[in-house]
């Protein structure tokens, strides 16, 4: 029987506003009052920090907002034409794996990437999340987990330039690692599209999880 799924596509918006509604979101699952959700948005330029930030990583940023937020990781950057993905799920007793949490959540981008004829796979390292093309990466993943009910999520990089984090380590690489599919594909994606397959191959793993 499949799980009931919420998603809603909330365009371009502030970061300080996701962030205030995911908060919100996630009380409300853990209370049963809400189905899962999964929040798809774009955000303007803004940096975040997760919990496994050094001190050193936040020097000579560039003058964008940052937040200091809940999930695992460090530095990422966040832009338009890159889609954010947050999944609020709650997870029931006999889920609460969150290394395969983390793997369903790389393997919804990876079959993503697929419908558009690239071959991205996970980092062959434990403890490396994310989504990689060969040795580029071009996802990234982090997530919290309150009263078992996750949030935070995913950054694919879609048609977003990367330049503003040059001289710079996203999470904990070298910024010429990170990559966008428009740079890959040497083209503009429709983002559209790939939130429609990104919706499709989330409710499939939901279901099936």
């Amino acid at each position: 029987m499949n799980r009931p799924l919420e998603i809603q596509d909330l365009g371009l918006r502030d970061y300080a506003e996701i962030w205030q509604l995911q908060k919100e979101l996630v009380e409300k699952r853990a209370r049963q009052e809400i189905p899962d959700q999964l929040l798809l948005v774009e955000h303007p330029a803004v940096f975040t920090c997760g919990r496994r930030l050094r001190a050193e990583t936040l020097q000579d940023l560039p003058a964008f907002p940052l937040y200091e937020i809940e999930r695992g990781g460090e530095l990422s950057f966040h832009e338009p034409g890159q889609l954010v993905g947050y999944p609020i799920i709650w997870l029931p007793p006999e889920k609460r794996d969150l290394r395969a949490f983390l793997s369903r959540l790389e393997k919804t981008l990876i079959l993503t990437l697929k419908d558009l004829d690239f071959q991205a796979h996970s980092h062959p390292e434990a403890g490396h999340t994310g989504v990689w093309l060969k040795d580029r990466k071009i996802a990234s993943i982090g997530i919290a987990v309150r009263r078992w009910v996750t949030w935070h999520g995913f950054a694919l990089n879609i048609n977003n330039s990367l330049t503003m984090i040059q001289g710079l380590n996203p999470c904990g690489f070298p910024a010429e690692v990170m990559i966008s599919l428009k740079e890959a594909g040497q083209r503009e994606y429709n983002m559209e599209y790939i939130k429609e397959r990104v919706k499709i191959h989330f409710q499939e793993l939901l279901a099936t999880s």
